[in-house]
């Protein structure tokens, strides 16, 4: 058994709890974006290509005289890990960064992180974000 400090689900630097913030957002945002959370002081995130849809719920187009329905629309999802005392700040940005005030915008969930490990040193924690 692990001993205590090294327990999983504990933080082993007894800082504070991270968060993990998720932003889906269009794709033409995601360098302001990425800006934005390097200006506050976050340099790690994680960028996946999605597609989805919310209200807009996909649009009709023309192709060599037949129409389709485009179902899903393009969005980039935005992954960052951050401290308790970030959170705020790192939502702020991303939401003025990726806002167009157009509807599909996006959204931002966020959830709480109850361990980080680097692989390459074992650090954990804040220490490893």
């Amino acid at each position: 058994m692990a001993p205590p400090s090294m327990a999983w689900g504990q933080p082993h630097n007894g800082t504070g709890a991270m968060k993990k913030i998720e932003a889906i957002i269009k794709p033409f945002k995601l360098d302001e974006v990425k800006d934005a959370l390097h200006e506050i002081g976050l340099q790690g995130l994680t960028v996946i290509e999605a597609k989805g849809f919310g209200r807009q719920k996909g649009h009709t187009e023309l192709y060599r005289g037949a129409e389709y329905v485009v179902d899903f629309l393009p969005k980039v999802k935005v992954e960052v890990i951050c401290s308790d005392d970030m959170l705020d700040r790192a939502v702020e940005a991303i939401q003025a960064a990726a806002r167009t005030g157009r509807i599909g915008d996006g959204k931002i969930f966020v959830s709480d992180v109850s361990e980080v490990i680097r692989i390459r040193t074992g650090e954990r924690g804040e220490d490893a974000v």
